[in-house]
């Protein structure tokens, strides 16, 4: 069975339209300039939806497949907007032993989402990380700024609700 991925529809405003075509023209005859146009873009967006891209690809003349091609290999980059909330667990050695994975999994079940998704509400995002040197709490999350450590799956519920 093929996952469902959760969308968030594109919700650009005119005001982000303006600042990103600003942008582009102030850009777009420098050499190498697809860089900082997506980093822009990413910062007036909060990230690089299909539309975005379009927009970028339109009025610089590059080419969809290369504007995709860039958006996909920087891992600064992100296709997918990111929640209100963004809940990240750690999948480091010493967090995956203690049972992170089961976290992660518990997540995506919950929020009914896979990892780099939103919901579609917008309230939430959830993604893995490596290590945030805090193995002595392990398994460990956290949502935005906020450290959540030695967690079990019984203890999701009541830390979703505190962000309800």
């Amino acid at each position: 069975m093929a996952e469902k991925k959760a969308t968030v529809p594109f919700s650009g405003t005119k005001e982000q339209e303006e600042a990103l075509m600003k942008v582009i023209h102030e850009l777009k005859d420098e050499k190498g300039a697809l860089m900082p146009i997506l980093q822009k873009a990413q910062d007036i967006y909060g990230y690089l939806p299909i539309e975005v891209q379009k927009m970028i690809s339109d009025e610089t003349g590059i080419p969809m497949e290369k504007i995709y091609g860039v958006a996909t290999f920087y891992s600064q980059f992100t296709l997918s907007p990111k929640g209100k909330y963004r809940i990240s667990v750690c999948l480091g050695t010493a967090c995956y032993v203690k049972g992170s994975g089961d976290i992660y999994n518990a997540l995506m079940e919950k929020l009914g989402i896979v990892g780099g998704e939103c919901t579609p509400d917008g309230k939430f995002s959830l993604d893995a990380c490596r290590c945030v040197g805090a193995c002595g709490l392990a398994p460990v999350m956290m949502i935005n700024d906020e450290v959540y450590g030695r967690l079990t799956v019984d203890d999701l519920d009541d830390i979703l609700a505190k962000y309800e």
